[in-house]
């Protein structure tokens, strides 16, 4: 079967969703996303204690997958697992890409308490509850399959009993990937919009707004400039994923290429300039360093996802093959 029905139908839902002028007014869809992720996980978490409780036995092994183990792709070879170990980097680094929406989020909460505050709080909860979920996931799922586990937890369990378990997780997977993606692109829709009514203030297809009553809505107010670049944006990231839909080489590359600039680099060096770190001094000399093993990190798990779509193409036609 082919997704790209599946792609098409996500992209035209998308479409509808960017419309929303600005991020602040998305903060409920930001919330079911939120719950609809606890909902999968906790699913996908469930079913692989159960199934390592069925299994009587723990699979797999410290070193990873087993040189030799045949797959979708193939016999795995030792430069095939070498690849896909700096893919899997690429993949952790990518569930800590949430830079890029902090100050967007620092931007419209409430004060008092102080923001940076309240930011700070809510970042070490939602990194540890990150960590903590995304760890037990991998581990319970790497235990249930061993060699055999898949990109996708929920896919190995098949048609696992109850069956209405797995539909929930599945179509919680797909509610929260419309919020998620809202959340990461309502920044560069403000950054793109903010810059170009500077650029053509004096346009009105990019500075007018006219105003649209809706029934039981309420107003709404449309600028032509706003609904064509939002839906050529949808388009293209819709025939891209149509293009390349290798879900865990492509999530391995945005991770790779986000990660160290956008949530070591620049917060490091923000953070130096703000306390006013002298150079070589103890402190200084650890966020340097750390910042240079991410630095590495990145680098090795963009050159692993890179060979990962590269080996994907060897064997993948356009718009025909589905993964």
């Amino acid at each position: 079967m082919s997704s790209n029905g599946y792609m098409i139908t996500f992209g035209i839902i998308e479409v509808l969703f960017s419309q929303i002028p600005d991020f602040d007014q998305i903060w409920w869809l930001s919330i079911v996303a939120a719950v609809m992720s606890f909902t999968y996980s906790t699913v996908g978490l469930a079913l692989g204690i159960a199934k390592v409780a069925e299994n009587g036995s723990i699979k797999g092994s410290l070193t990873g997958i087993s040189i030799g183990m045949i797959t979708h792709a193939g016999t795995v070879t030792s430069t095939q697992k070498m690849w896909r170990s700096l893919q899997a980097l690429g993949a952790i680094a990518f569930a800590y890409s949430f830079s890029i929406i902090l100050i967007e989020i620092q931007d419209t909460i409430k004060s008092p308490p102080a923001e940076h505050k309240t930011m700070k709080k809510a970042t070490l909860l939602s990194i540890t509850v990150t960590t903590v979920f995304y760890l037990l996931c991998g581990c319970m799922g790497y235990a249930a399959f061993g060699d055999e586990a898949p990109g996708n937890l929920l896919t190995g369990f098949g048609f696992y009993n109850p069956y209405w378990l797995l539909d929930i997780a599945n179509i919680a997977i797909v509610v929260h990937l419309v919020g998620a993606y809202q959340v990461y692109c309502q920044p560069l829709f403000a950054f793109v919009e903010k810059w170009s009514a500077k650029r053509w203030s004096k346009s009105d297809f990019v500075t007018a707004e006219y105003d649209i009553p809706i029934p039981f809505c309420g107003v709404y107010q449309i600028n032509f400039f706003r609904l064509v670049w939002r839906t050529i944006f949808v388009a293209l990231t819709t025939l891209i994923a149509m293009l390349m839909p290798f879900f865990n080489d492509v999530v391995g590359i945005l991770g790779a290429f986000g990660f160290w600039p956008l949530t070591v680099y620049f917060p490091t060096e923000m953070y130096i300039a703000q306390k006013k770190i002298g150079r070589w001094t103890s402190r200084w000399l650890g966020l340097q360093i750390l910042s240079m093993v991410c630095l590495f990190i990145s680098i090795a798990a963009a050159v692993g996802s890179v060979a990962g779509v590269v080996l994907d193409l060897k064997t993948y036609k356009p718009f025909k093959t589905s993964y």
